[in-house]
């Protein structure tokens, strides 16, 4: 059973990688700053993968770790890392906390990446290159994980998607357009996870929630749902649709 374990093991963490429920929320504040927070639950993939292990496999160290924690991202850097970065990057860095809730016997796994952006610039900035944050070594240190196994859990997938975007925010706007070549890019990347993911009923939703301080005065997106005073836009769909229709994700809304 033990050599079986490792094949069906890198089977599952593969999409995990790629297959979670995502949530985006931004919270406008009226002096002008966000807090972003992007939340990712791979309960469902952890789930499929508890139920294919053994009680004894599952009796194992490994599946026996529990963790509920708050690190920010600037600390837990190692010096050489903190060394070469931009006064920018370490800003971003300074204002980035990683949260972690993980039970295996319990099947709950899940990440979530908060940041208070000061204005509309910090935001812009932020989201241009949250993709780049060195996710990986963070998730290790809250894991105490040594080393990056093959075939493992690549933690660096969770934020790779924002990079296909392309933003346009002021203190009077939230624009966001996808890059369909950058998309097209990374669907060739992740294509096997969503096909196996797809194949164990693993699904990966979607939800966005902008939350503004003033009514919103216009919005592109019809898909988009606009709560009754116009502070508030939800937006859900799933991965499927996006593949099928990626100007779903577009959103240019002027408040």
């Amino acid at each position: 059973m033990k050599k079986l374990y490792y094949p069906v093991l890198f089977f599952v963490l593969l999409c995990l990688s790629s297959c979670f429920d995502i949530e985006e929320r931004y919270d406008f504040k009226t002096d002008g700053s966000c807090n972003v927070q992007y939340n990712f639950d791979m309960s469902s993939a952890v789930s499929v993968l508890m139920n294919l292990m053994s009680d004894s496999i599952k009796a194992t160290p490994q599946f026996s770790l529990v963790k509920d924690t708050t690190l920010n991202f600037y600390s837990a850097l190692p010096d050489s890392t903190q060394l070469k970065m931009t006064p920018d990057e370490a800003k971003m860095a300074k204002s980035s906390n990683l949260t972690v809730k993980m039970d295996l016997k319990k099947s709950i796994m899940k990440v979530g990446i908060n940041h208070l952006a000061k204005n509309s610039e910090d935001l812009e900035y932020y989201l241009k290159h949250v993709s780049k944050i060195p996710l990986d070594s963070q998730l290790k240190a809250v894991t105490n994980s040594k080393g990056k196994q093959k075939g493992g859990f690549d933690a660096q997938a969770l934020v790779a998607g924002e990079d296909y975007y392309s933003y346009e925010i002021t203190p009077h706007k939230f624009y966001r357009v996808i890059d369909k070549e950058k998309f097209n890019a990374f669907l060739k990347r992740t294509k096997s996870a969503f096909a196996m993911a797809k194949a164990m009923l693993i699904e990966t939703p979607y939800k966005l929630v902008l939350n503004f301080a003033k009514p919103i005065k216009k919005i592109n997106n019809t898909k988009a749902i606009v709560s009754a005073d116009k502070k508030r836009v939800t937006l859900i769909t799933n991965m499927d649709d996006v593949i099928k229709n990626p100007s779903l994700m577009n959103l240019k809304i002027d408040f």
